[in-house]
């Protein structure tokens, strides 16, 4: 009976469901103390997946006794599954599972894989005896390594989960079309923020120093028992969250027109682009279309096909696509060149986290007298410079570029991305000089014979902190030039497609920076190898100068690819007036804004 009054007073939501698949009640549901939550399962997300990568190349190389090159592999290969990963959990959660389910099912893989990892620190039988004092160093045994590689990629896989969902399944909470829940909303994501950087800060500082001086199994236990209250912290609250449908994956809509064309590859398409079939065509075109009408366009025209009208079929039958979702995936290839040049970065990314703390555990560690820095928490740098990178930028750089580009943003999207692939170089070319640096003063102090285990380089590590900040100022511009550009040069329907472009660039970077690695390493051999066991013995500085060279390679591909491409709005694609609403427009920012910021969360 009070059913119809609740509607009209609006507190009942028409979009959201609770618990039990009712229609939520906006005073039981969502709002701040689901969100808080959901905010306890993120934090120790980060704390784990970053606390086990930063430090993990020193546990391998030191405890595993694996050589620098295998160590350096294990660590971007874990990296990079971990973003790729977020592809599949986000695929997951939109077609099949939903959020909440794929947040908790991930995050007892996630939980299940640091358990692991903590039990290998603990059994002895689970590790290769020490080794030192004469006592030769004894690599992991095959059984050991499965075991350690077992607890990586569970953990690998419950971080995509997660990574996918959680900042999704946090915006969920609030209602965009009350005032006041919106305006909730764009502090929830601050928070989010807020509590990313808190786990990550604590993951390169507390967590390293825990596993660098009381232990590993009390640094993984740390995590595992973190990632268990957050779980418990997240299912308390699952009468208090809101449900909403699933979307449905973007892979989808490219695969229904890529087979859409296979499937017609004889057709010859029509010289007039009306006798296709579009969104009026759909039944209820009457109706306000909630699908952005693309003019048709002559580039990949064999793509096209998927839209010739044939007897008797529907879309989304597998045979037959609107010409706008058509102009979708034409979108998402013309930006397919921008992709592939950005993986570069996130390829010199990937040193930061293996040899340069490789190279920080040889040198001096020492602050005074007394205290050591752990060679991972030198990390702490690279997030300083990001977060100094950003305000300077948008307080300084922005506003003098604004006088020169006459542009608002002050540097475009694909102006942002070369400056951190330049940036990157410069980092490559201060890590090869500072590593030439270090060998001189080995060789003087009569080291580069000595034992890799009691070699220590008498040159301060903070000799390492030009490259961190360069790779950290690069990340600040590429970051948020990736960003922008996949999100608003992607078609409305397809953002979380933007989403997963960007994430693989990240994925990809990491997987080329292992293969990359096996080649130099197979190739320099052990004669005079680049990537030594014993880095004072090695030439990383030639393995970091052809990183410089392919750097160099791909900002000259990277600018051609630059000036080839044009912007959305500059090939004025607008949307149909006639089929959109006037207030479309602003709705279209507002969702824009927020699959950006979920998408830096997910990242």
């Amino acid at each position: 009976m009070n059913t119809l009054p609740e509607m009209n007073e609006g507190k009942i939501l028409s979009d959201a469901w609770e618990y039990k698949g009712r229609p939520a009640v906006r005073s039981r549901t969502g709002g701040w103390t689901a969100a808080a939550m959901i905010l306890g399962v993120e934090l120790f997300e980060r704390l784990t997946t970053l606390g086990i990568a930063v430090n993990l190349v020193t546990y391998l190389t030191g405890t595993m006794h694996l050589g620098n090159a295998s160590s350096a592999n294990t660590v971007t290969n874990f990296l990079g599954t971990s973003f790729m990963l977020c592809l599949l959990g986000g695929f997951v959660a939109d077609t099949f599972l939903g959020r909440y389910l794929t947040i908790a099912i991930f995050a007892t893989v996630q939980a299940t894989g640091v358990t692991v990892l903590t039990i290998s620190t603990i059994v002895p039988s689970l590790r290769p005896p020490p080794c030192g004092g004469g006592t030769p160093c004894t690599a992991a045994s095959g059984l050991q390594l499965t075991v350690l590689y077992l607890a990586l990629y569970l953990t690998a896989l419950g971080t995509g989960g997660l990574k996918s969902s959680v900042s999704g399944f946090g915006s969920d909470q609030f209602d965009e079309s009350d005032g006041k829940e919106k305006a909730q909303m764009t502090n929830f994501f601050n928070w989010f923020f807020f509590f990313i950087s808190i786990g990550s800060l604590g993951a390169v500082t507390v967590l390293v120093y825990i596993q660098d001086n009381l232990g590993r199994k009390w640094g993984y236990g740390v995590c595992a028992a973190g990632i268990l209250l957050g779980m418990v912290v997240f299912l308390s609250g699952t009468r208090r969250y809101r449900f909403k449908k699933l979307a449905g994956s973007p892979m989808t809509q490219v695969a229904t027109v890529v087979v859409a064309a296979w499937k017609k590859r004889k057709l010859e398409p029509p010289s007039d682009a009306s006798l296709l079939y579009d969104v009026h065509d759909l039944p209820g075109s009457g109706k306000k279309q909630k699908k952005q009408k693309l003019p048709h366009t002559h580039q990949f025209r064999f793509l096209d096909r998927a839209a010739i009208r044939d007897s008797e079929e529907t879309t989304g039958s597998w045979r037959m696509s609107t010409v706008t979702d058509v102009e979708e995936v034409k979108l998402v290839i013309r930006m397919l060149p921008i992709w592939a040049t950005t993986i570069m970065f996130w390829t010199v990314y990937a040193q930061m986290t293996t040899f340069s703390v490789s190279q920080a555990t040889t040198m001096d560690v020492h602050i005074g007298k007394s205290f050591k820095i752990p060679p991972a928490s030198l990390t702490v740098f690279f997030v300083g410079a990001i977060l100094l990178t950003v305000p300077i930028y948008d307080k300084l750089i922005a506003p003098i570029c604004r006088k020169f580009t006459h542009n608002p943003q002050g540097l475009s999207p694909l102006q942002r991305i070369w400056v951190g692939l330049l940036l990157s170089i410069l980092a490559m070319v201060a890590a090869a000089l500072t590593e030439i640096k270090r060998l001189r003063v080995a060789e003087s102090h009569g080291l580069t014979d000595d034992d890799p285990e009691a070699a220590e380089v008498p040159l301060t590590v903070f000799w390492l902190i030009p490259q961190f900040l360069l790779v950290g100022s690069g990340e600040a511009f590429t970051y948020t030039g990736q960003l922008d550009f996949f999100l608003r040069e992607c078609p409305k329907g397809m953002k979380t497609m933007s989403t997963g472009l960007f994430l693989s660039t990240l994925s990809l970077g990491f997987f080329f920076s292992s293969t990359l690695v096996s080649i130099v390493h197979r190739l320099t051999g052990t004669r005079n190898p680049w990537l030594a066991d014993n880095l004072n013995r090695g030439r990383l500085y030639d393995f970091y100068w052809l990183l410089a060279m392919l750097s160099v390679v791909n900002i000259v591909l990277f600018t051609v690819a630059a000036r080839w491409y044009e912007y959305k709005d500059s090939r004025n694609i607008v949307v149909n007036v006639a089929e959109e609403d006037v207030g479309d427009e602003e709705e279209e920012g507002e969702e824009l804004k927020k699959v950006v910021v979920e998408a830096a969360c997910q990242a």
